[in-house]
């Protein structure tokens, strides 16, 4: 895949995705072109931008560019986006909607204007493109109240690390008298034909009437003064955007159709390792035997650093809860070198028993997941985790003989037990029965070895209480990713590339300072005692390998990757 010419792309962009350097930076994928068509891949995914960027288009010739892209990036999870899908991805489709387009040379409507005008009086406007803690707080304030779609909300998590990597983006912000951040747009300048509206975001906490319009009317400015032909306004997305956008005189001009697919013979399930999360059962805790009687195929334990200070070694290796393959024989390994293995917590049938009795029993006033989530997303939710169903389904042998009652741990358990049981339950249908941690914690006991938990339960009952709720919600809303998420790191883990595996930081419900970096601080100073003795071996999940692995440093530890 040669490097692409980014200017030319921009000169002929039509569509937001066609801003190369823009795309680029929130994907992570590289681009190239096959034909008319731009593309991003990495690693085993591929992004496909069906609108040519010469030419009309045509479904046959995006289909032919398509195949090659594909062989040429050796892409498993591929999503394209096109004005018309072609008629074998038409099965996969995953949303229709259209772009909305204002010409520059439109004229504001004159009570827009007016209101326009009495915001101006209250608010400075700026140009920028330093994301400050104001941004920050505004766009948390917007994220935590407005139902976005999954695509809208990730951008929302990256803007900061985008506008750092994207020259042509523009934060469009309004500051109140008393230096808050009253409304924010996010705008793309890159594209020669066009101005991009990409995101906005209005403050009730500092609220000011008609900011939003203000800035509206500040962006079609803009667009003029840089000589841009139209605004792309995105997508309709709902009524309330759609409304927005049309009262501006913004038209719909572009039909969007998406889809997402596994290619296939390349249908091989990955596991994305950030699923871990602090208890290993989906509220029926897994026996030895679950653990470590009927072993998947074996793979070396690549997550594992060697540890050392006066002599004394020890190792810390980072674990998934859940996975595909089984690491015994390199656990037999490392056991015979060390007389104390560490663990977050117990994995004990009793402790794991109380940690789902507890999950089993919300107080009365504890908030109910289903009450946040639409029917149209619990459907979709359990068509993503229990598969298909009905006469059909059955007969072709299809139907899970065991489905998990998701509209119950939706209503009847603790957001944290209700994230935990339908993220298993979703794993365990694409065949992720192995846990790493507790074959661990059998294996070190069947060898005599003292064997050690962290934490208490009670502590960390503590945390799963602190994971936020609205996360959780939101993960589930986005369960039409998660196969992305457990292909794309697997191959990531299995290498124990870290720095692979910390894409959906911004994603997964866990990975907060609370889940996470509080932990770190307890868990080094629990684990110092028996590493000043050595002869230790240390798990935790991969979340924590990053910041520990910088505090044994600090704290004098000589750490070296395990081989």
């Amino acid at each position: 895949m040669n490097a692409i010419d980014a200017d030319t792309v921009l000169k002929r962009a039509t569509v937001p995705e066609h801003s190369v350097l823009f795309m680029q930076a929130l994907s992570g994928g590289k681009p190239f072109l096959v034909g008319p068509y731009l593309f991003l891949a990495a690693e085993d995914w591929l992004i496909a931008v069906g609108y040519p960027l010469s030419g009309e288009p045509e479904a046959a010739g995006f289909d032919q560019s398509l195949a090659e892209a594909v062989r040429r990036s050796g892409a498993r999870t591929c999503r394209a986006l096109s004005p018309s899908l072609p008629d074998h991805l038409k099965a996969y489709r995953r949303d229709q909607d259209a772009y909305y387009v204002l010409s520059s040379r439109a004229k504001v409507p004159q009570r827009l204007d007016r209101l326009a005008e009495k915001a101006s009086a209250l608010l400075r406007v700026e140009e920028g493109n330093t994301f400050t803690t104001a941004h920050r707080r505004l766009w948390a304030e917007f994220v935590g109240r407005a139902a976005l779609p999954p695509n809208v909300r990730d951008l929302f998590a990256k803007t900061e690390e985008v506008i750092r990597n994207t020259p042509g983006l523009v934060l469009l912000n309004a500051w109140d008298r008393d230096s808050h951040l009253a409304a924010c747009l996010l705008l793309d300048t890159a594209p020669r034909a066009f101005l991009t509206y990409l995101l906005g975001a209005h403050s009730r906490a500092h609220y000011t009437p008609y900011a939003s319009d203000l800035l509206f009317r500040e962006m079609i400015r803009i667009a003029v003064r840089e000589g841009k032909e139209f605004l792309h306004l995105g997508l309709g997305v709902n009524k309330g955007i759609r409304r927005f956008k049309t009262k501006w005189g913004g038209a719909p001009a572009l039909p969007y159709e998406t889809a997402l697919w596994q290619e296939k013979g390349t249908g091989r399930s990955g596991l994305n390792t950030v699923m871990r999360g602090l208890i290993s059962s989906s509220g029926e805790p897994g026996s030895k035997q679950q653990a470590v009687g009927d072993l998947p195929q074996q793979r070396r334990f690549a997550m594992l650093w060697e540890i050392e200070k006066e002599g004394r070694r020890s190792w810390i290796g980072g674990t998934a809860h859940f996975f595909c393959y089984s690491f015994e024989s390199s656990f037999r390994k490392l056991f015979d070198q060390v007389h104390t293995v560490l663990f977050e917590g117990p994995l004990d049938q009793t402790s794991l028993d109380q940690v789902s009795e507890i999950g089993r029993s919300p107080d009365a006033g504890t908030p109910r997941l289903i009450d946040t989530l639409t029917e149209e997303e619990v459907r979709r939710l359990e068509r993503v985790v229990i598969g298909p169903r009905g006469f059909w389904a059955r007969m072709l042998g299809f139907e899970r003989p065991d489905p998990p009652d998701v509209r119950f741990l939706l209503s009847e358990t603790r957001h944290w037990m209700a994230f935990f049981s339908i993220w298993t339950s979703y794993l365990k249908r694409h065949g992720w029965h192995q846990s790493v941690d507790l074959e661990a914690w059998h294996l070190a006991l069947d060898m005599g070895k003292i064997v050690v938990g962290m934490e208490t339960i009670a502590e960390q009952i503590e945390t799963l209480e602190s994971i936020p709720f609205s996360r959780v919600g939101d993960f589930l809303r986005r369960c039409e990713r998660w196969d992305g998420y457990i292909t794309r790191n697997v191959r990531a883990y299995l290498k124990g590339n870290l720095q692979g595996m910390m894409g959906t930081s911004t994603e997964f419900p866990t990975r907060t300072k609370q889940v996470i970096h509080r932990r770190d601080l307890l868990f080094l100073e629990r684990m110092k005692p028996f590493l000043k003795e050595g002869r230790c071996a240390v798990f935790v999940g991969t979340a924590h390998m990053p910041n520990l692995l910088t505090l044994l440093d600090e704290a004098g530890f000589t750490l070296r990757r395990s081989r």
